[in-house]
């Protein structure tokens, strides 16, 4: 081969990467407007990004692309996480639905993969003009939601589509959690006014919107973000283990409690987010865990769970609730499907996530302990445990979260 034309395609090869990233990095920005404009897509963008990346890595350097991603898995915390995908995928052999088991992994495990090499490959190897492009585009799916709900969903009623307020919540739940770590990164690189309208047309957008579980989770990610820079590091650590820990010890008994605890009054303030049907749900399963509470009915078998041999051994008054898909707690759901052991490991994980996060600068830490906090909240109270979108959205913003790590 000639030098000149060996020399042109070293350059080309060499270049080859860089585009592969940026193209990447396009794609990562572009995950909040993609799901304003189909509120599943995240999972196909969060893929496309995650395998932009990975080529890029590939290519330039295959053996530090390999120790990027298989290095955390060697961490106690990765161990944990292992350990609980392992529980999960056992609970196949009991699973009284095996087919509708691997739908379910089927859905979750490509998004998780996809999330978790995002996160691994794309921090710290980004253009510099990725976090302005992305903070452009959440602002503008921010001002399509709004503009939208205002005008009594044109976009929706012109595509023939379905009309209903909620076909906003999974972007806005998508946003919540990207909007935080975004902000972060574009407040660090000197972009302060780009970092507050990123985090103001994103609440602009929740408040306006319908979603309860999205103000539900601005509102604490925002409480611990304050906690966490005004007060001593210990205590916001502390905060968010107590109620990590609380959340998945008591999720068994939530809607018992909330039954005794739960003024009428409170009720009739909420009745637009049916929180007495919630709250009767959360028993229905509550009667489910406490009927196989060691390995529970088996993984992802929520949306039969009422056909399941242990709704069969629960008070008849339970069994009716048990259709409706899910407990809309995912504490909860990994306690009816994966029992005592899946939620131990699950504790153990996120423990061990907490004390990598105290490893954080203050800054950093703020940052993602109020993405915790705002994650947690949402988990709490709304969608299924194993939703791909859900897993998308939060390696979207974990990857920016480590983008702020990176820039420090």
């Amino acid at each position: 081969m000639p030098p000149v034309a060996a020399a042109v395609i070293r350059a080309g090869t060499s270049r080859l990467p860089d585009t592969l990233r940026a193209t990447g990095a396009v794609a990562l920005a572009a995950v909040p407007l993609a799901m304003a404009a189909a509120n599943r897509s995240s999972p196909l963008v969060v893929g496309l990004a995650a395998l932009l990346f990975l080529s890029a890595g590939l290519i330039e350097d295959a053996r530090a692309t390999r120790i990027a991603l298989l290095a955390p898995l060697r961490t106690p915390l990765g161990l944990a996480a292992l350990a609980f995908l392992a529980w999960c995928g056992l609970s196949f052999v009991w699973s009284p639905f095996p087919a509708l088991s691997l739908r379910t992994a089927a859905e979750f495990l490509p998004a998780l993969i996809s999330a978790y090499c995002l996160a691994r490959l794309a921090p710290g190897r980004m253009p510099a003009w990725a976090p302005a492009l992305a903070g452009g585009l959440l602002g503008a799916a921010c001002l399509y939601i709004v503009v939208d709900l205002a005008a009594d969903l044109p976009v929706q009623k012109a595509l023939g589509a379905r009309v209903a307020y909620f076909i906003f919540n999974r972007p806005l739940l998508t946003i919540l959690l990207v909007a935080g770590p975004l902000a972060a990164v574009l407040y660090q690189r000197g972009k302060r006014v780009a970092g507050l309208a990123v985090l103001a047309l994103g609440a602009v957008a929740i408040l306006r919107s319908i979603s309860g579980a999205a103000a539900m989770g601005l509102m604490a990610g925002a409480a611990m973000a304050a906690i966490v820079r005004l007060l001593p590091r210990r205590f916001g650590l502390g905060l968010a283990g107590t109620g990590l820990m609380l959340a998945l010890v008591l999720a068994p008994v939530e809607g018992d409690l909330l039954d005794r605890l739960m003024p009428e009054a409170v009720h009739d303030r909420l009745v637009q987010s049916s929180s007495r049907a919630r709250v009767a749900i959360a028993r229905s399963f509550g009667a489910a865990v406490a009927a196989d509470p060691w390995r529970g009915a088996g993984y992802g078998i929520s949306a039969k769970f009422a056909q399941t041999p242990v709704a069969a051994r629960i008070e008849p008054e339970f069994r009716t609730l048990l259709a409706v898909g899910h407990p809309h707690n995912s504490f909860l759901q990994v306690w009816a499907e994966l029992g005592f052991i899946g939620a131990a490991l699950a504790g153990a994980a996120l423990l061990l996530m907490l004390q990598r996060l105290a490893l954080l600068a203050r800054p950093q830490m703020t940052t993602a302990l109020g993405l915790v906090a705002a994650a947690a909240a949402v988990a709490f109270v709304e969608h299924g445990a194993w939703q791909g979108w859900w897993v998308a959205g939060l390696g979207a913003a974990i990857a920016w979260l480590r983008e702020v790590d990176a820039s420090a």
